[in-house]
């Protein structure tokens, strides 16, 4: 069996020779080492063992994403005529400035990558009150139409070939919305605007329904990953809520992404067990990362017990794990997630860390701890 078709066989809840077992965000297809971009941190030395490891060992599920152009531009939530970014580089450091024009508001954010620091900080968030959201709420979509930008999704399958699958990624409508605020910001408007807060959701799914339709069937029979869900999650908002903002809503997504036969995963880090019911009357198909405690609360062989019938379950190892622990609790810590996620009956396991390290460098303690992942499921 190879690599793709065990992992396209554990989303369709088939039988397999034994557990997947992926890196998360490294799959050694989609870093380029040899790219010489100052912000590139996978072209440091210390990541081309892991990558190839990656690449040759791993069922690589390789993070993508594509989107929808029209008169070769991009069609996105926010037509491009009212938006205006620029970009400057200040040191080690690159910052994005956006500035958007409604008819009676001007809004703003900044976002800054650090060079040595593979993620993003918003150190200004675009709507900071209810009267910059009523404002965004003014602002048209766009016209919704195009075609699917399908020449990097080409590209990447034809270089994972068997080795693997790629996964598309979407926002849900909660993400979109959550995102345009500092997090006590929205958590105050979702908790005291609701009416509000919704109307905000429902134009957010108008435009994904649309997007992710396209896509699906244009790629159809692809995993997905749908992130977002967490904002609504324990302790930012009560379970009620979260039925609210999230399960409709990421429902209908998940039924267009089956409806042309993909597989359709939520993703939703920190505490479920007061929300699995309300994620699995989503009807996804898979779940990850089930952190385990303390970053999360609710062990991996509860959810497999509960949930595992209908879901393959992504995870559980947390990776602040693999950067901090020697090879002997770490191991201990792979032994307990494969067989708490392969107990009894279940449509399926993928073992997965929560995360990745995003430092330029790449620690030996970081390294021998993926070299443990991948020898303890070649055990099986």
């Amino acid at each position: 069996m190879n690599r793709r078709e065990r992992l396209m066989r554990t989303f369709a809840g088939k039988s397999v020779d034994r557990p997947a077992v992926c890196f998360y965000e490294i799959d050694g297809f989609s870093q380029v080492p040899e790219d010489t971009d100052p912000f590139n941190i996978y072209n440091d030395p210390s990541w081309r063992p892991l990558l190839a490891l990656a690449r040759e060992k791993s069922d690589a599920i390789v993070s993508t994403g594509t989107g929808i152009m029209a008169d070769n531009r991009p069609v996105n939530i926010i037509p491009e005529e009212y938006v205006e970014d620029k970009s400057r580089r200040e040191g080690d450091r690159m910052i994005t400035d956006t500035v958007i024009r409604c008819r009676d508001r001007v809004l703003t954010s900044s976002m800054v990558r650090e060079k040595d620091i593979n993620t993003t900080w918003v150190t200004e968030h675009l709507v900071k009150d209810t009267d910059d959201l009523k404002a965004w709420l003014e602002l048209p979509l766009p016209e919704l139409k195009g075609e699917v930008e399908m020449k990097k999704i080409a590209g990447l399958e034809n270089a994972v070939g068997d080795n693997g699958c790629i996964m598309l990624n979407t926002s849900d409508p909660l993400c979109v919305v959550a995102s345009l605020f500092e997090m006590s910001t929205f958590t105050i408007i979702a908790l005291t605007e609701k009416d509000l807060f919704i109307k905000a959701l429902d134009k957010a799914a108008a435009f994904l329904e649309w997007e992710v339709e396209l896509i699906s069937r244009a790629l159809p029979g692809c995993l997905w990953r749908i992130y977002g869900p967490e904002y609504a999650g324990p302790p930012y908002l009560p379970p009620e809520l979260f039925k609210e903002y999230v399960t409709g809503y990421d429902r209908r997504l998940v039924e267009i992404i089956h409806k042309y036969n993909g597989y359709a995963r939520l993703h939703s880090h920190g505490n479920l067990m007061k929300i699995l019911d309300y994620i699995a009357d989503t009807g996804c198909m898979g779940l990850d990362p089930i952190e385990p405690p303390p970053q999360g609360d609710v062990q991996l062989s509860y959810v497999r017990k509960n949930y595992g019938k209908d879901m393959v379950l992504f995870g559980n190892l947390e990776a602040s794990d693999i950067e901090n622990l020697n090879e002997a609790a770490f191991r201990e810590k792979v032994k307990t997630a494969i067989a708490e996620g392969t107990a009894g009956e279940g449509r399926g396991f993928v073992l997965m860390p929560s995360a990745c390290p995003y430092g330029r460098r790449l620690s030996k303690t970081a390294m021998t701890n993926y070299e443990t992942m991948i020898s303890e499921i070649g055990k099986l």
